[in-house]
């Protein structure tokens, strides 16, 4: 079994803490479902948000939704000039016997255009 990472972003219009939960939720929603993933083989997680949101830790939203044991750390990311604003980012490390071309990254909404490589 290796620890592989699974990569996901979304957007949100605002700085709002109800959006910013709401569209948490509904990425690691999208993450989970896509690569089958047992909650007990994720091994942590990082969230990242740009400059511009602050109104709330998309941790807690993880947490809201049963991400009670699993290590999670929220951050900024770096803010690039030129950059998409309004940007959740989350990075989960989970224990999996899939090899890597299997796991599926997941971007939505205004993240879509950071890795169009992925459409």
């Amino acid at each position: 079994m290796a620890v592989r990472g699974i990569r996901g972003a979304t957007s949100v219009e605002e700085n709002n803490a109800d959006k910013i939960r709401e569209a948490t939720r509904e990425l690691l929603g999208r993450m989970v479902e896509e690569n089958s993933l047992d909650l007990t083989d994720a091994a942590s997680v990082l969230f990242t948000v740009t400059k511009d949101l602050d109104a709330a830790f998309p941790a807690s939203a993880a947490r809201e939704i049963g991400w009670t044991t699993v290590p999670l750390l929220c951050a900024t990311e770096i803010d690039v000039p030129g950059s998409e604003k309004g940007i959740i980012r989350i990075l989960i490390h989970v224990n999996t016997d899939k090899k890597q071309h299997e796991i599926s990254h997941i971007y939505l909404k205004h993240a879509m255009k950071l890795r169009e490589d992925l459409r």
